[in-house]
């Protein structure tokens, strides 16, 4: 009878665990298990990546630069590197979910679009509540649910460490920029602009 009640609380733990995870983490349990251990987040000890998922994508910016330039052939990448240790791709800082690089607005050569929603807007779930697990494809095309998408192309470098076969991200509204959404990668916590391409 003892061992019996010890496998019976035993199985309970391993039952309640994701749901004990999900309560202390502010959110719902991935919904795919994490296949293979993946790499240390860079950044992660300065308090960027590492598993954090913000509360909330980024505000509109009020105070956008004037309007800047077209982008030029060969022109100078920013760098979004605020602090050492932190990615030189855009991030958010995990103590107070700030989106460092989403400063632009809403008038940026870079993410403009002729065609905004060529595609249909994205009809899965978006926000801090839902994981999504990449399954595949590169920064011109990865699929997510069965869920197509495309890396803004001035955002490729930002994406370059990407696991797109593992890695977990959330997708956010993107306020600024019409007809794109915005990636978030949890391993990493950098994010980049994307395009909906439609279901497979």
């Amino acid at each position: 009878m003892k061992k019996f009640s010890g496998f019976s609380a035993a199985l309970l733990v391993v039952l309640l665990a994701p749901m004990m995870w999900a309560q202390e983490h502010g959110g719902q349990p991935k919904t795919e298990p994490h296949a293979g251990a993946a790499r240390p987040a860079m950044g992660h000890e300065q308090g960027v990546g590492g598993g954090h998922i913000p509360q909330h994508g980024p505000a509109p910016v009020r105070n956008a630069p004037a309007k800047p330039a077209a982008p030029a052939q060969g022109e100078q990448r920013r760098t979004f590197q605020d602090a050492p240790g932190h990615p030189p791709a855009p991030h958010v800082h995990a103590e107070n979910d700030r989106w460092v690089g989403h400063d632009t607005g809403k008038n940026d050569p870079h993410y403009h679009l002729d065609h905004p929603w060529e595609h249909g807007h994205f009809t899965g779930a978006i926000g801090p509540q839902h994981v999504w697990r990449l399954h595949g494809g590169n920064r011109e095309r990865f699929d997510i649910g069965g869920f197509f998408f495309q890396a803004a192309p001035y955002d490729y470098d930002a994406c370059a460490d990407w696991l797109w076969d593992s890695d977990d991200i959330v997708i956010y509204a993107d306020p600024d920029h019409v007809g794109y959404y915005l990636a978030y990668n949890v391993r990493l916590g950098t994010y980049v602009h994307v395009l909906y391409l439609g279901p497979g």
